[in-house]
């Protein structure tokens, strides 16, 4: 499966970044270059990068993630993940990085789930 990204401007200058499928060591770079866009383009006041869509990250993709979060912390904008999916959640989950990206909880729990959360 292919990457897409998405971009769109939310309320109060922030902007949503949202990829599509898989980000992996063929098109990782993809995340950086839409967030580096957003940067170049204009100051949002916060960048969301919405993982709903991604049906897979590696190991590249989540050094991808952390390289757009260092690049918006330069040019002082927050960087924040939402909606992850459950296995970009578990990724982010096992390198660390949910606090790095605002600790995101993965889509579909909470008021969105219509079954509960089980945690083993």
């Amino acid at each position: 499966m292919t990457l897409s990204i998405m971009t769109s401007t939310l309320a109060d200058g922030v902007v949503e970044v949202s990829p599509s499928g898989e980000i992996d060591v063929e098109n990782a770079y993809e995340i950086r270059e839409a967030v580096a866009t957003q940067l170049a383009e204009g100051r949002p006041t916060r960048i969301e990068l919405n993982l709903h869509n991604v049906t897979f990250i590696d190991s590249v993709g989540i050094s991808a993630l952390v390289a757009a979060f260092q690049l918006a912390a330069v040019s002082e904008v927050k960087l924040v993940v939402t909606r992850p999916s459950r296995f970009a959640h578990r990724q982010l989950w096992v390198t660390g990085l949910l606090g790095l990206f605002g600790n995101p909880t993965p889509f579909g729990d909470g008021a969105e789930s219509e079954e509960p959360a089980a945690f083993a």
